[in-house]
Parts: structure tokens; C-alpha cells; sequence
């Protein structure tokens, strides 16, 4: 199991492929892990891709600090693990969660992309009052509070019958991460607000979310395109939040696009 050692903790990775291949960094939702990119990793490889999946801190097999923790803070764990690795420059692709690590990296630290591709994300969640409610009802009751909520913000209803081998395990990760996790996690998205900051991103960006999003829905991801200069945008019709399980395929052939054009 590779780890690197924060402080306070420990940031657990997947690294697979080629040494001298240009590396995507894969950066997970929250209440997820790095397992939630299963379907997208052999695609990735076989199209001559280094892979780097990393448990966002608080999550899959990464411990979890003291608390606060800001999007900043996140993005620290990003760079830190790059430079541990000595990898200059990745594609980084993050979805909700990691698509707000994503901004916050293109914002502060483009020299460390070639590309970056945000998928199913905001650059501001709503009044914090609608985190702090399910973070109170996590620290109540822990991750069973939410898990059901949350794979009916994720998966449409055909999708959570047609995909049902693929969403067992990220029911799974949802009922897994630690409580000190998620509310961590949430509270730093309860007091982001990157939606002027981002107008400084000038990484060659793709915006992707799927039709029937609830959580990020399609016009976040027009704010997002609209704020960033040159931004393409994708919609993956009949899918909701965790697109890149419910409609893998369509999500891969918009990844690959895009990561193609940017040689």
C-alpha cells in the first residue's frame, strides 16, 4: 500500500503504467475513493497513459488530520504527492470534490498541468447551512445517515438496476469512509466560493457533467465554462452525478478526446 507521509498523516496512492508515459491524476468525489475510477483506468493505460488515484485525506485508506481543512488544503495533498513522485506536470481530472481541488490547482498552480478536467463540480455549494445539516446528521448517526441519499443523488434509478455490479462497491466506500472524513471534507466545501478566482484558469479545460445531475447540476457546469476562458463543455445524457461509473463508456471517449487534443 504506497503512502506519503503529511503531516498528521497519511495520503495513500495508486500509481500504474509507464514511467515515461504523460500521467492523469484521478481525484475523487466525497464519500468515495480511489476505487471509484475502476472503469476508467484500463482505458487510460491501454490508450498510453501513466494513472495516479490518490484517496482524497479522510477517505479510502488515507487518514484524516485534525480539522478545519480548506480546498486549499486539499490541493496541497495533490502537489505534494507529485512532487514526492517527481512529476512535474499531469491531465489532472477530479469529479465533484476532486473537480473543487482541480479549480483550486488551475487557479494557483497552473505550471503543474497540461490539462484539467472537471466533471460534476461547482465553484460554489449553496448556503453552508445545507452542509452543516448533513454534516450534524454524520456526526449523529455516521455514514448510514446518507449513504442511500447519496446513491440516489449519484445513479439515476435505471442506472442503479443496469449498473448495479459497479455501484455495490461505491455503496460500499460511501458506508467506509470515517465520519471525521466526510465532515472534514464537507466542511471545506461548505465555505468555498471559487467562482471569481477561476477566471484566472488558463489550462486547456474540459467541463463534463452528466444531464440528470441533481447535486452539480448542468448549469454549474455553464458557469464553469462561461468563467473560464477557452472551457469546453460535455453533458452525458441519462446519467446523474457519478457518471463515470453509471456511463463509463461515454465518459471515457469524452476524456480521451480531450486529452488526444492536447497532444
Amino acid at each position: 500500500m504506497p503512502t506519503l507521509a503529511r503531516p498528521g498523516f497519511t495520503l495513500h496512492y495508486q500509481l500504474d503504467g509507464a514511467a515515461d508515459a504523460p500521467t492523469v491524476m484521478l481525484s475523487n468525489s466525497l464519500a468515495s475513493a480511489l476505487g471509484m475510477w475502476s472503469a476508467q483506468v484500463p482505458t487510460l493505460l491501454a490508450a498510453g497513459y501513466r494513472v495516479l488515484r490518490y484517496d482524497t485525506r479522510g477517505h479510502g485508506q488515507s487518514g484524516a488530520p485534525a480539522a478545519p481543512w480548506s480546498i486549499a488544503d486539499l490541493a496541497g495533498d495533490a502537489l505534494a504527492l507529485l512532487d514526492a513522485l517527481g512529476i512535474a506536470k499531469v491531465h489532472f481530472c477530479g469529479l465533484s470534490l476532486g473537480g473543487m481541488t482541480g479549480q483550486w490547482l488551475g487557479t494557483h498552480h497552473a505550471d503543474r498541468l497540461h490539462s484539467l478536467t472537471l466533471c460534476a463540480t461547482t465553484a460554489f455549494a449553496g448556503p453552508p447551512e445545507v452542509w452543516r445539516d448533513r454534516i450534524a446528521q454524520v456526526e449523529a448517526n455516521g455514514m448510514s445517515a446518507v449513504c442511500e441519499a447519496t446513491i440516489g443523488r449519484w445513479f439515476t434509478a435505471a442506472g442503479q438496476v443496469a449498473a448495479a455490479a459497479a455501484i455495490a462497491p461505491i455503496r460500499a466506500q460511501i458506508l467506509a469512509t470515517p465520519v471525521a472524513g466526510y465532515t472534514g471534507c464537507g466542511g471545506a466545501i461548505a465555505v468555498m466560493d471559487q467562482r471569481e478566482s477561476i477566471t484566472a484558469i488558463r489550462t486547456p479545460t474540459l467541463v463534463m457533467v452528466g444531464a440528470d445531475d441533481p447535486s452539480t447540476p448542468v448549469a454549474a457546469s455553464e458557469f464553469l465554462q462561461q468563467q473560464i476562458p477557452g472551457a469546453q463543455l460535455v453533458v452525458v445524457p441519462n446519467a446523474m452525478h457519478l457518471f463515470n461509473v453509471e456511463r463509463a463508456p461515454a465518459f471515457n471517449r469524452a476524456l480521451l478526446a480531450f486529452l488526444s487534443s492536447q497532444g
